[in-house]
């Protein structure tokens, strides 16, 4: 038996991630400094962890109900209102194993063979295999830098087919940092609510909104059963290995995300509950402080990459710059390849994201300043050594 004919093609042909690509090769090097992937480096603060070390200690290690603990969806209804002015019941709140299950679900819930989503491009690396596993197919919308990269009325209408079940949107974004604001989504409910489109809306960054206050799209009344939120305690509270994440919609669609998830999952982490619990009632604080810091450390990359000859725009949300590297003739995949085998320096070609990103690169700027000062001083030095600087 030939074992690789026997297997899915669209499982077998999906192409690496191409963070991971760059990310794996990176860990075969010595001395590398990789700023590729978006985990923030903060330790998950203590009282969160003590919480889950007490849920260890007094026996909480059993499942819960596949919908998840009722006291943290209650407290998550809180967080959403305390941090956002929305208003929801916990029977709306499904607790996922991460934001990434989270948008498996949604895929396979809702999409049936040709169902078109449409992604806003450059989008982050997931999204688009999801789509095309569950069946779906994936349009592309290319935003642009100088629209810093947000979804216009105009895209958006000239995008929409009879066959559109899907707008996904990931704002702030990943890779690029940037945001939509009120009036931004005012331009684009008509056309949602008109064309009866499920909006799914992936704010695992919300949180890390530097300029204003994060608004969501679940805040019109109009379309609010079209809305389903994506979010979790990664991004926000450092937590990334905990797998903590949660799908907020309407009860019919929670339902059938249910369905799936019982079967595929059961629950998450039973401990990492009690943790994420602890994270969204007392963590507001903590919030706060990294917050703070991935600020300094935006404004200190985005200058540093101008001042080299990198353009960069100011991102306003997430924690990654997106600069253009046009300047240097290079392709994206040939600037990152030349960077790590010249200068040791890891970071994420834009086309990783889709041929939006082309003439791109992603930069997490999730790291300390001393390792930011040190990449940049050597992205110099490659520029130096190529040419591009005198």
């Amino acid at each position: 038996m030939i074992v690789r004919d026997r297997l899915n093609p669209t499982a077998r042909d999906l192409p690496k991630s191409g963070i991971r690509k760059f990310f794996d090769l990176a860990n075969t090097m010595e001395g590398v400094i990789s700023l590729g992937v978006g985990e923030p480096d903060f330790d998950t603060p203590w009282h969160i962890r003590a919480e889950a070390i007490y849920a260890i200690e007094k026996g909480y290690t059993f499942y819960t109900g596949n919908m998840g603990l009722i006291e943290l969806r209650e407290a998550i209804c809180d967080y959403q209102r305390r941090r956002f002015g929305l208003e929801f019941d916990a029977s709306q709140v499904l607790m996922t194993s991460g934001a990434s299950e989270g948008i498996d679900l949604v895929f396979r819930a809702i999409l049936e063979p040709g169902d078109e989503v449409i992604l806003v491009s450059p989008t982050y690396v997931a999204y688009s295999p999801l789509v095309t596993l569950a069946g779906g197919v994936p349009v592309f919308l290319d935003a642009k830098e100088e629209t810093g990269f947000k979804v216009t009325k105009e895209m958006l209408e000239e995008a929409i087919t009879d066959k559109t079940k899907m707008l996904f949107l990931n704002y702030p974004g990943n890779p690029t940092g940037g945001v939509m604001t009120k009036e931004d989504y005012a331009e684009l409910v008509p056309l949602i609510k008109e064309h009866e489109l499920f909006v799914v809306y992936d704010e695992i960054y919300a949180e890390l909104t530097y300029e204003g206050k994060h608004c969501s799209i679940a805040s019109f009344d109009e379309i609010k059963d079209q809305v389903i939120l994506m979010s979790g305690f990664s991004k926000a509270y450092a937590m990334t290995g905990w797998r903590m994440g949660y799908l907020i919609a309407h009860p019919d669609v929670i339902h059938a995300f249910l369905m799936i998830h019982q079967y595929a999952q059961m629950c998450p982490s039973t401990i990492s509950q009690y943790a994420a619990l602890e994270a969204a009632k007392n963590g507001d604080d903590d919030i706060e402080m990294m917050a703070k810091q991935f600020m300094m450390r935006r404004n200190f990359i985005v200058n540093g990459l101008n001042r080299i000859g990198l353009k960069c725009h100011m991102p306003k949300g997430a924690f990654y710059v997106f600069p253009s590297i046009a300047a240097t003739g290079m392709t994206s995949e040939q600037f990152c390849e030349e960077l790590l085998k010249d200068q040791k320096v890891a970071v994420v070609p834009g086309n990783a994201f889709g041929s939006a990103g082309e003439g791109y690169v992603r930069i997490s700027y999730a790291y300390s300043i001393d390792e930011i000062k040190e990449a940049l001083a050597r992205m110099e030095a490659f520029l130096r050594n190529k040419g591009y600087l005198k």
